[in-house]
């Protein structure tokens, strides 16, 4: 098993998400000898659109991470106004570190190597209960969405899709042998990896990285903690 830089970043980030999990999140690699493809459950929060739904994405990362941004894609259908057809999201957090003023960003809201899994995660999170139409890779759905809001929920266009996609999401995961959050309390309780048992995924993480330290996080957010505004930023 490769041991270069990216690979044991990666080991320190899923260890530590493995030993302090983000609320409505599960995180399982793809392939267990490869740590560039992640597979991940967002579960949808309470008391939002999107509550009792479960999205399946797929992050992707590059073999120079930290140094240049994974992909973020949802495999789920997801109608939203900063998701594209594709279900890559558009999200500053996610962009390489350049400067491009055409784009409507600055430098400092790209990515950049003090950024991690865990600020993804929120930031994606975030931006699912709090759309920027300012900017959007969907512009039916940032019209649709500035229709409900703006009308106080009376126009429910927006919100009927929503639903129905949070319905085949629970259905498919109903399958799958997902259990949903349905309560705040539930939705707190931080999820771990379903792979592998806690003991044995924590000895293979020993072995895999066992000095690493290099990347601790200084964040422990709160649930429904919204202080990173990452996702609010022009896309």
């Amino acid at each position: 098993m490769s041991s270069g830089p990216s690979v044991r970043a990666l080991q320190g980030e899923l260890k530590k998400i493995h030993q302090d999990p983000i609320e409505g999140v599960v995180i399982n690699l793809v392939d267990e000898s490869n740590f560039f493809e992640w597979d991940v459950g967002v579960f949808g929060a309470p008391g939002t659109l999107y509550e009792g739904g479960y999205f399946k994405a797929h992050l992707s990362f590059p073999q120079d991470y930290p140094y240049s941004p994974p992909n973020f894609r949802f495999l789920t259908k997801m109608w939203h106004p900063n998701i594209y057809e594709s279900g890559e999201v558009c999200i500053s957090i996610l962009h390489p570190p350049i400067d491009d003023p055409q784009s409507g960003e600055l430098p400092q809201e790209r990515w950049n190597p003090t950024q991690n899994v865990r600020t993804i995660l929120l930031s994606v999170i975030s931006l699912l209960n709090e759309p920027n139409t300012f900017s959007p890779a969907n512009v039916d759905a940032s019209v649709m969405f500035r229709r409900w809001r703006e009308s106080k929920g009376k126009d429910k266009e927006y919100e009927q899709i929503i639903k129905k996609q949070v319905s085949k999401s629970r259905t498919d995961a109903e399958k799958e042998g997902i259990v949903i959050p349905t309560t705040v309390e539930e939705y707190c309780i931080k999820s771990k990896p379903e792979s592998q048992s806690s003991e044995n995924f924590m000895d293979l993480t020993d072995d895999w990285y066992e000095d690493f330290d290099a990347y601790d996080d200084d964040n422990d957010e709160e649930c429904f903690d919204n202080s990173d505004d990452s996702g609010n930023e022009d896309s």
